[in-house]
């Protein structure tokens, strides 16, 4: 017999079924037993009768997340949860769960098992519908971004991950040997979208693993994780990358509170709002004018600390009721040599963060395309030559005026949920002290 998926029991009334799927609940109420069996569509109460005395043998001893199969006659049933259970004729054991779980997988609050245990367990957490519905979310979220740029004519490549020479600038690198040599994981795929640009591809995305040496412990930092990139060519100036990026994150929002909408407010109580057009954007300085005279310290100028980007993102959603802010003109001194600059002011670039209810999720820039003034921002700021000739040579032949971005998709569903840490986003989160499971 066919598997029938628990979410199409209710087209099944009357007919007999098979489900597999985990030992969620187990009830023993004396001569009847109820089993509530949960697949990833959902769950289903079932129920042995007295007389069935091999599947209440069977049920006698199973443990709770044993995989089981059962096969039964759906019946409607008003006091079920579901409004419909199955009358188990056959139960069959896939595979035995041990009697105690390291962790709760059903029954317990979501703060009642320590963070970092679940993720010891990630296996066993991730049972749990309200985190498999993360990756629900992520996949729709992901199918969308991918549905906008196809449709925008954006072509999809795949950079390399081994790098000779760091793509970014700092000291976030991975170094690792290579053969006779060393290489570095790639911070982001940077250099290979702007050879993009200098092939005529005019519009790309990519979708792939970064990686960053961070030191940092804080909820919102990783050392692996995916990034979502896009660069296109002839634009006028930043302000062309940040139109795009608004629509695309419009598109998005608006398939993920069609699809979901109703499961991220039961289990997160998070409602979904697809943004109006444009979002709301303020300068740098602008914006450290706001916080100045909402009395928020600045720890540096020329950039927004977490409680800054907090603060000011609080500041538009009450003005502008907008979840969304676009900070732009970043100086140079915190901004790669690649930005391009501002004609009439030099010292700052023509860049932008995108932060999303207090976090940020994008930073991205109009390029410098003109190789002298490449080479001389290069200088400018103490970068060698000789290590990124390669990227250097791709702006001697003609290349168009290009911008772009990278996104951090994990940044962007702790915000589509709400949560706090994005070690609760992350199918397997990789940082300082965690490199398994």
């Amino acid at each position: 017999m066919e598997r029938t998926l628990i979410e199409n029991i209710d087209k099944s009334i009357g007919k007999k079924v098979r489900i597999c799927g985990f030992a969620s609940i187990i009830r023993d109420q004396g001569s009847i037993k109820f089993l509530v069996i949960r697949d990833i569509s959902g769950t289903i109460q079932a129920v042995i009768q007295k007389e069935n005395t091999k599947a209440q043998k069977i049920a006698k001893s199973l443990t709770l997340e044993s995989v089981i199969e059962i096969e039964g006659t759906v019946k409607e049933e008003k006091q079920a949860p579901c409004g419909v259970e199955v009358n188990i004729e056959n139960l069959s054991v896939l595979s035995e769960a041990e009697l105690e779980l390291p962790i709760p997988v059903v029954g317990k609050g979501q703060g009642e098992t320590d963070l970092s245990k679940r993720q010891d367990w990630r296996f066993l957490d991730l049972r749990k519908p309200e985190r498999s519905l993360i990756f629900k979310v992520w996949t729709a979220m992901e199918q969308a971004f991918r549905e906008y740029w196809t449709e925008n004519r954006y072509i999809e490549i795949h950079s390399p991950k081994f790098m000779s020479t760091p793509s970014e600038s700092g000291a976030e690198l991975f170094e690792v040997k290579y053969f006779d040599r060393k290489a570095f994981l790639a911070q982001s795929p940077q250099f290979y979208k702007q050879m993009a640009m200098a092939s005529g591809f005019e519009r790309v995305f990519e979708v792939g693993p970064v990686f960053r040496a961070n030191p940092s412990f804080t909820s919102r930092h990783d050392t692996e994780f995916t990034g979502y990139d896009m660069e296109i060519a002839y634009i006028e100036s930043h302000q062309d990358v940040m139109e795009e990026e608004q629509k695309a994150i419009a598109y998005m929002l608006t398939q993920i509170k069609e699809k979901f909408g109703e499961d991220i407010k039961k289990y997160y109580d998070r409602e979904i709002v697809v943004p109006s057009l444009p979002f709301p954007h303020v300068t740098m300085k602008q914006a450290k004018e706001i916080l100045a005279k909402l009395k928020v310290p600045s720890e540096k100028d020329g950039d927004l600390s977490p409680a800054e980007e907090r603060k000011l993102c609080e500041y538009i959603k009450e003005k502008e009721n907008h979840e969304f802010v676009f900070v732009t003109e970043y100086p140079i001194d915190v901004r790669p040599f690649y930005h391009m600059r501002i004609e009439d002011n030099p010292k700052l670039t023509k860049s932008f963060d995108l932060l999303w209810n207090g976090l940020e999720i994008t930073t991205g820039a109009q390029r410098e395309h003109r190789y002298d003034i490449l080479v001389s921002q290069a200088k400018e700021k103490g970068v060698k030559l000789e290590p990124i000739q390669f990227y250097l040579n791709f702006f001697k032949y003609g290349c168009p005026p290009h911008g772009g971005l990278g996104a951090g998709p994990s940044r962007m569903l702790m915000k589509i949920f709400n949560v706090e840490n994005v070690r609760e986003v992350t199918y397997l989160y990789r940082g300082i002290k965690r490199l398994s499971p």
